[in-house]
């Protein structure tokens, strides 16, 4: 969600090369991303005058959204918008955890999500930074029917949430090293083939570097902001 709808997909178009078509428009001025015709993410337009901070939402999926925000009051989170219905595309809702970071729910039905399969350019992981994750990876668990691995071979406060056996999301306890002014957040890690370069081109084209390029286990990674302040990190994963 940004002020700038135009300018902001003058920005990812040059970044990662994305198209744009018009999405569902009941919530305001929305266009979806599109990487070779598949789409990858959403960008929608805040109403004037509403001053909520501009970021990327990560979404997570539910066979019925319903269920999952009644799953979340009962469990000590919030629902702040929904469940609603978003055309034919699904039904969502806006929330946050018990320690405050806001996150979507998404029941599909016209519309699956981001199909990038892992190209440059498009969306790979999502992590979430919070003070510890005792207190909030068994939320997740419990509200998404998810499990929960920690990390065995190092020191970090780190819990990967995996279905299926599959890895999904990421919860990282980082203590008091959260950002100043932001509290606990999830942090959405795009694909790029150069960490360095994209970091180039981010500030050529009116974002900036926050920090990086460093090697983590995701891979070699970048944090940047896009020109209205939106938080990303730019990766080039193992593959």
């Amino acid at each position: 969600m940004v002020h700038g709808l135009a300018a902001t997909q003058e920005f990812y178009q040059g970044l990662f090369g994305w198209e744009f078509q018009p999405g569902p428009s009941q919530f305001g001025p929305y266009v979806r991303a599109l990487l070779d015709g598949r789409p990858v993410a959403g960008i929608g337009e805040l109403a004037p005058g509403l001053r909520l901070p501009v970021a990327w939402t990560t979404f997570l999926a539910s066979d019925d959204a319903d269920a999952t925000a009644e799953q979340i009051r009962c469990c000590g989170g919030t629902v702040a918008v929904g469940p609603l219905d978003s055309g034919d595309e699904g039904r969502m809702a806006i929330a946050s955890d018990p320690l405050g970071a806001v996150f979507g729910v998404w029941q599909a039905r016209g519309h699956l999500g981001s199909e990038g399969g892992g190209a440059p350019g498009t969306p790979v992981w999502t992590e979430l930074l919070t003070p510890e994750t005792a207190s909030v990876d068994k939320f997740y668990q419990t509200v998404f029917g998810c499990e929960g691995e920690q990390l065995a071979t190092s020191d970090e406060d780190y819990v990967t949430l995996t279905v299926r056996g599959r890895p999904v999301a990421g919860v990282h306890g980082v203590g008091q090293s959260l950002p100043r002014g932001r509290g606990p957040h999830w942090v959405t890690y795009f694909e790029v083939a150069d960490p360095e370069q994209a970091a180039s081109r981010v500030t050529e084209l009116g974002g900036r570097v926050v920090s990086g390029p460093r090697a983590t286990a995701t891979g070699d990674c970048v944090q940047v902001t896009d020109p209205e302040g939106a938080a990303l990190t730019l990766v080039r994963t193992e593959h």
